[in-house]
């Protein structure tokens, strides 16, 4: 990861983050009864509007057949075929909860997602980044102390300065959240002064 922000700023080659991609959510598929076995049926993804892509499904006890279309960028629709295993482990209050196991040569590993990347396999089969590991530490103080400043009823904008205590919330309380919102505004701002290259000592 290197040094602060080193690791989590854009680039071009950057992973793609897993909201980007389809999504077969196994949590979804046995909470709608559809891993019922011999079940078949239809799933598809919109955007815009527009179908990008769907898939058939039929589930056995130990196993979902996909057989999907999809296109990418406008080209023709392409069939495909996979079929994924199930993992049903015991709950701890009775019950089973249904896994994937990762279709990926060489993986298997229990998944509650499989993302599409030219073939349905698990997040790191396919090298996807959650969309939180994009957002810079910076950023991510300077959200923390918007928070505690909405918390605390004052101005989001950092530059108006700090408000008042209200009413109803107890000083030490005050005192305590007031110590950490600046905090993570210095946090935030020697971040950015490091990333800039820039020295935050006065000149001689």
């Amino acid at each position: 990861m290197g040094g602060p922000t080193s690791g989590r700023r854009w680039h071009p080659d950057a992973k793609a983050c897993t909201d980007e991609c389809l999504q077969l959510d196994v949590r979804r598929w046995q909470r709608e009864g559809y891993l019922t076995p011999g079940k078949t049926f239809s799933w598809g993804w919109m955007r815009d509007g527009v179908q990008t892509a769907s898939i058939d499904v039929h589930s056995e006890v130990d196993r979902v057949t996909l057989a999907y279309r999809c296109r990418n960028k406008g080209a023709d629709w392409e069939d495909a075929e996979c079929s994924v295993q199930l993992d049903w482990m015991p709950c701890t209050y009775g019950g089973h909860r249904a896994w994937f196991r990762c279709p990926s040569k060489g993986c298997g590993r229990r998944a509650a997602i499989l993302f599409f990347g030219g073939g349905f396999a698990c997040r790191r089969c396919c090298r996807l980044a959650y969309r939180s590991q994009r957002v810079a530490d910076y950023d991510r103080a300077l959200r923390r102390a918007e928070k505690i400043r909405a918390r605390l009823g004052w101005d989001l904008d950092l530059f108006n300065g700090e408000g008042e205590r209200t009413k109803w919330m107890r000083q030490r309380t005050f005192e305590r959240l007031c110590a950490e919102q600046a905090m993570f505004v210095n946090k935030s701002l020697s971040m950015i002064v490091s990333q800039l290259g820039v020295s935050n000592e006065p000149p001689d």
